[in-house]
């Protein structure tokens, strides 16, 4: 049963939106409380206005003096603490949009009268946020990631600090492990990015940090924990060697590497993706990239070697691509030689069993390319690359399920504000295109500011971890109200700030400890056999 904290005060103003109450001292009052006031509307009968504390303030009352609070402290000035604190209003039921009355007696919203706050009783299709600070499941609207009324997420925050992609994987986690995709699960995919260390390379193995108190908040959001249960790892080839090895640290086994033909490179016109970089420059080098591409689709040569490819197409440019100028032809050139050491390896002429190394993003529920290793011209060509197959297959199947996830940190350096280029457009493409398609983007960055803006404008969902105050007080972060931007300043790791569209102020949210390894020393290890004992 709902209990009583305070009272709607009655020295400040008291909207339909927004409201101050008074706490008595034995009640503790804090940031993020859900409350309500019910009031008499006359004809209109009961309204009840719903709403989460955003502000405390305390101070002494009857004090006159800064220094009064030293003579209080030595029983000399006989003043009492006073404790207000500010309601945001979340929800009005019925809208009957009043305020309410001051002395009115104020409770702490539980159970149904929390959901309603929150919106929660209204989610037919809802998939698990987190925790609220009081241990409580917060939730989100499918609707708006699915597409059906929105999709996507994005995520800000310190590099480190803010976790983003342990996040970004909590998500995952909770989507596929509940009952939200119903038989749509077995065929719905996430494919995820590892573009920094080896953090992603054993979600497949059970955490053995966890501990039980962890393991206790997953079972709140109706969660068992565990290891993501099936899962395929891709790591590109080693460079200068002809065997096809995996390039991978400490995770050896179930990694699987990855190459193009040269047939494939030439066929699917996937050189625009070693011209990447998005400024004035290439974007005049790319309409020579586009005259080459027809030429090498058109007649694929029989080259052995991204090396002799690069050859070829330079003895051929002339020809090709005449009508530009020399400065032109010889920035396209120099551009190309410089790809050979840093992507030549990954595009290669004879390679047996060439399904066997190619990306294959339907053939797990959760895909994993690790890309760390590379160097950044590579990370940017393999994820446009994959991403614009991946965008074409959806495509194809020309239906918006089975839902299929992308998950890629380090969004400014592929979607930057400034500039164009091919990676940039997929990464709009699927911003914008995405949601009537069944791709959903779960983006992250360190900075918000320097996205291009329609990435972050089209996702429906905006998650700030740990932020840095200077960047905190840009536009991208107008969504969050002036205390809430203070309060991204000192975020704690697992803890993040989440703006969903049902609800008008943005909640914060505690996440529990991975429940998949994160790193080797975390990851379980398969029992060791024993040698039966000889009889």
């Amino acid at each position: 049963m709902s209990k009583e904290i305070g009272k709607v005060l009655g020295t400040a103003d008291a909207q339909p939106l927004d409201f101050w109450i008074a706490t008595p001292p034995e009640q503790l009052v804090q940031l993020d409380d859900v409350v309500l006031v019910r009031r008499d509307a006359g004809n209109e009968g009961k309204v009840t206005l719903y709403g989460i504390v955003d502000q405390v303030i305390a101070r002494h009352e009857g004090a006159r003096l800064d220094t009064d609070v030293f003579l209080a402290a030595d029983g000399v000035l006989p003043l009492t603490h006073s404790v207000k604190a500010h309601v945001t209003v979340t929800r009005v039921e019925p809208e009957t949009f009043v305020p309410p009355l001051p002395g009115e007696a104020v409770f702490r919203a539980t159970g149904d009268d929390r959901s309603k706050a929150l919106f929660f009783d209204g989610m037919t299709r809802k998939f698990p946020l987190g925790l609220s600070r009081d241990g409580e499941p917060v939730y989100g609207n499918f609707e708006f990631l699915d597409g059906s009324r929105g999709a996507h997420i994005n995520i800000s925050g310190i590099s480190g600090v803010a976790t983003k992609t342990t996040y970004a994987t909590f998500l995952l986690y909770g989507i596929f492990q509940s009952d939200l995709l119903g038989a749509e699960a077995a065929n719905t995919h996430a494919l995820i990015f590892n573009v920094k260390g080896e953090d992603l390379l054993f979600l497949d193995k059970a955490n053995v940090n966890l501990k039980p108190e962890q393991s206790a908040l997953y079972a709140k959001l109706g969660l068992r924990p565990g290891a993501f249960p099936d899962v395929s790892i891709y790591a590109p080839v080693k460079k200068d060697q002809i065997e096809m090895i995996a390039d991978t640290g400490k995770r050896g086994a179930g990694v699987t590497a990855f190459c193009w033909s040269i047939e494939e490179f030439c066929r699917q016109r996937y050189l625009r993706y070693l011209f990447t970089e998005a400024d004035d420059e290439t974007n005049q080098i790319s309409f020579v990239a586009e005259r080459v591409e027809q030429q090498l689709a058109r007649e694929v040569p029989r080259v052995d070697t991204f090396e002799d490819l690069a050859a070829y197409i330079a003895l051929s440019l002339d020809t090709w691509a005449g009508g530009y100028t020399a400065g032109t032809r010889a920035a396209f050139e120099r551009r190309l030689q410089s790809a050979i050491p840093r992507v030549g390896y990954l595009i290669r002429g004879n390679v047996a069993n060439q399904y066997d190394h190619t990306i294959n993003w339907q053939r797990s529920q959760l895909t994993v390319i690790d890309i760390h290793n590379l160097h950044d011209r590579a990370k940017r060509f393999v994820i446009g690359v994959v991403l614009r197959r991946m965008f074409e297959d959806k495509e194809q199947r020309g239906s918006r399920t089975p839902l299929a996830f992308v998950v890629l940190d380090e969004l400014n350096k592929y979607a930057p504000r400034e500039g164009r280029s091919p990676i940039k457009e997929v990464i709009l493409d699927m911003a914008e295109r995405g949601r009537s398609l069944g791709v959903i983007l779960i983006g992250a960055e360190q900075t918000a500011s320097q996205i291009e803006r329609r990435v972050v404008a089209n996702s429906s969902f905006r998650v700030v971890g740990r932020l840095d105050l200077a960047e905190a007080q840009n536009n991208e972060y107008a969504f969050l109200p002036a205390t809430s931007r203070a309060r991204a300043g000192i975020l704690k790791p697992g803890t993040i700030i989440v703006s969903q569209p049902e609800i008008p102020t943005p909640l914060l949210v505690q996440f529990p400890f991975p429940a998949w390894a994160t790193r080797f020393e975390e990851a379980e290890k398969p029992a060791a056999k024993r040698n039966p004992i000889p009889k």
